[in-house]
């Protein structure tokens, strides 16, 4: 509003000066208000759970096991959707991240070329075993490929996974097509939420910088009020 105003009042001064009625521009040198960020968006606790729960009749049981996997890693663990995607089963030199699944945790290469360890939680880890005991069918006997394959044994793509995850969303009920990255901040506002742990938080998510992740400190401030 503030910014809109001072333009306006810059705009007519300009031209004032042009038709030279006065003999400066008194708002040439009056900085505007800094915008805030928008808020990322980001889905209520139930509807996450909602989703993550949701099995769609009918569905193939390898893609409902497969589809089930990503979304506990996107919304369990944060991923991004290019992370997701880039997962290999094993580490290896070309491997861009890859499953522990005896340590409960994978490795991840994230913006910036930098690595990052994030923990798998319990339900994150049993839809993953469900969809390891698939996957064979599609990928075969090598173990070296990519984590989420399709039915020819193809890495999944983020487009790929983008259609899934807006399908998905719509069949279970939820208001909203959901997309990866609005998993990403449910996760870091669900989290933040109940750990108050900012710091963890910037870790978990591979950010460089902790403004990045101050963000959903206001989306913490909103989830009070409206409580």
């Amino acid at each position: 509003g503030i910014a809109l105003i001072l333009s306006g009042w810059r705009g007519f001064y300009t031209w004032l000066g042009r038709e030279g009625l006065v003999p400066a521009n008194p708002g040439a040198g009056v900085r505007a208000p800094k915008a805030q960020r928008p808020l990322p968006k980001a889905l209520s606790v139930d509807d996450s759970v909602q989703l993550a729960a949701y099995r769609s009749p009918g569905a193939d049981p390898w893609e409902e096991a497969r589809d089930a996997a990503m979304v506990e890693l996107l919304y369990g663990c944060g991923l991004r959707v290019a992370e997701l995607v880039g997962l290999d089963l094993v580490a290896s030199p070309a491997a861009q991240g890859w499953i522990d699944v005896a340590e409960a945790e994978l490795r991840v290469l994230g913006k910036g070329s930098k690595w990052r360890s994030v923990p798998i939680g319990g339900p994150a880890l049993e839809a993953l075993r469900h969809w390891l005991a698939w996957r064979p069918a599609f990928a075969g006997a090598d173990e070296t490929g990519p984590l989420f394959v399709g039915r020819r044994g193809e890495r999944l793509s983020t487009q790929s996974v983008r259609l899934r995850l807006r399908r998905l969303s719509q069949q279970a009920g939820l208001s909203t097509p959901v997309h990866p990255h609005m998993l990403r901040h449910s996760f870091a506002s669900h989290l933040l939420q109940s750990s108050h742990d900012l710091r963890a938080v910037q870790e978990l998510l591979g950010h460089a910088h902790i403004s990045t992740t101050q963000v959903y400190t206001r989306l913490d401030f909103q989830h009070l009020a409206q409580a």
